[in-house]
């Protein structure tokens, strides 16, 4: 059989990855998907550096479009990120009868269900693994690999760059400020870094893997998503004198009211698995009602193992391409028409335990007030501790642990508590995480 002609659109970090993918495991990745695969188009706004990517003799062009348009490309990878632009490519590829390959996350999590929708009228297939956790094959896992399974809930860490940020302050006692310059000279992090340090790319993440593990539409304006840019070194070593460690992570939960979907700094146990995940590395646990707690771990970012999810998507649908199309893997596990409608909760009505710092003035019934403050709302304290007094003894850190609450009752408390004329200024307030 013929070689399948891909093109390729975007000649970045990932980009590059893919194209050395498919280039060093030319002869494997052609056993393995029946025929050949060959880059025979691409496109970028600079194309200069295409044959150091061994891309020599590749049809090359400073416009996209052209390259969704040639009729001979049967599967368009779009690799270019962003939305408005990215989104008019892919939607011209489907109606051009192309299949599409994409990392891009942002526009799966925005535009899912429109892509999805032209993609089935028109027979074609649209394949995502690369836009969640990297070269982890995450996404396949959980929409085949756990076909069988009522998954119950799901957690990861799929931001390298938080990881990253909250991993150095806690082992070398640094500042977010001076972490976050770190990881921009590293290339963690992007110069304006708002998308990874306030949760927006992972919540991006989390949309997708909340789709299909739960088989609902996809709502990104349903995700409630809180960053780590407030976490301060306090926190960090108080949480670690508690027996936690902070992650930045997403959790997806299926409840009798509803699904909850959030991104936010999280103090889990430090014996757990999941608290140990350091660095830029990525990490997913999935609990089945049949197959119980698994764990997916890799790298999340990088020109080769997202370059790897790429080709490894370029397979499945060579693979899949003569295929009856109503017998192919739906796009978010269940089929298109038994989507449910599962409202996603708003983060009022969702149950956590908390951890509260809060800055007092050292003099006697402070805690009595902040007790009473809780225990009018039912909220309990699980574990209390008290640090030693600031400013020649004028003031201290309360930190405490709660037991589980609806959130719409803690945040009344807060507001209470910091009404207090003994406390000084904002409460924080994070949300701890047994994840069993």
């Amino acid at each position: 059989m013929k070689p399948v002609k891909v093109g390729l659109l975007g000649l970045g970090t990932v980009g590059g990855g893919t194209a050395t993918v498919l280039s060093r495991n030319a002869e494997e990745i052609a056993r393995r998907a029946g025929r050949g695969i060959v880059i025979d188009y691409a496109a970028a706004l600079d194309t200069s550096h295409a044959a150091q990517l061994g891309l020599s003799g590749v049809r090359l062009s400073n416009n996209a479009m052209d390259v969704v348009e040639d009729p001979d490309i049967e599967i368009v990878v779009e690799l270019i990120g962003g939305y408005n632009l990215a989104k008019d490519l892919v939607l011209q590829a489907i109606q051009n009868g192309k299949h599409v390959v994409t990392a891009n996350k942002a526009l799966i999590a925005l535009h899912g269900n429109e892509i999805f929708a032209a993609a089935q009228k028109q027979g074609v297939m649209v394949a995502f693994e690369a836009a969640v956790a990297g070269g982890i094959p995450v996404i396949k896992a959980v929409r085949e690999g756990l076909a069988a399974n009522r998954i119950e809930w799901l957690a990861g860490i799929i931001n390298g760059t938080s990881n990253f940020i909250l991993t150095e302050m806690r082992d070398k006692g640094r500042s977010f400020v001076d972490v976050l310059a770190e990881a921009q000279d590293l290339g963690y992090a992007e110069a304006d870094p708002t998308f990874d340090v306030e949760g927006v790319d992972a919540a991006h993440k989390l949309t997708i893997l909340s789709s299909i593990a739960f088989g609902v539409p996809l709502q990104f304006s349903e995700t409630y998503v809180e960053g780590i840019s407030k976490i301060t070194l306090e926190d960090v070593s108080y949480a670690a004198d508690l027996g936690y460690r902070i992650k930045l992570l997403g959790i997806a939960r299926r409840t009798e009211q509803g699904i909850e979907q959030r991104v936010h700094p999280t103090l889990i146990p430090r014996k757990q698995l999941i608290a140990s995940v350091d660095g830029v590395m990525n990490c997913v646990m999935v609990q089945g009602d049949a197959v119980g707690s698994t764990l997916y771990y890799g790298r999340g970012a990088g020109a080769e193992p997202t370059g790897s999810a790429v080709v490894a998507d370029i397979i499945d649908v060579v693979r899949a391409m003569t295929s009856d199309p109503n017998n192919r893997v739906p796009h978010l596990a269940f089929q298109a028409s038994t989507l449910a409608d599962t409202p996603i909760l708003p983060i009022t009505e969702v149950e956590t335990a908390f951890y509260l710092r809060m800055r007092a003035v050292d003099k006697p019934g402070v805690l009595a007030d902040v007790t009473r403050i809780l225990g009018d709302r039912s909220i309990s304290i699980e574990a209390f501790l008290q640090k030693e007094p600031t400013k020649a003894g004028s003031e201290v850190d309360i930190i405490m642990l709660t037991q589980r609450v609806r959130q719409g009752n803690m945040s009344e408390a807060i507001a209470a508590i910091e009404q207090l004329d003994s406390i000084c200024g904002a409460v924080t307030s994070l949300r701890v995480e047994a994840l069993n």
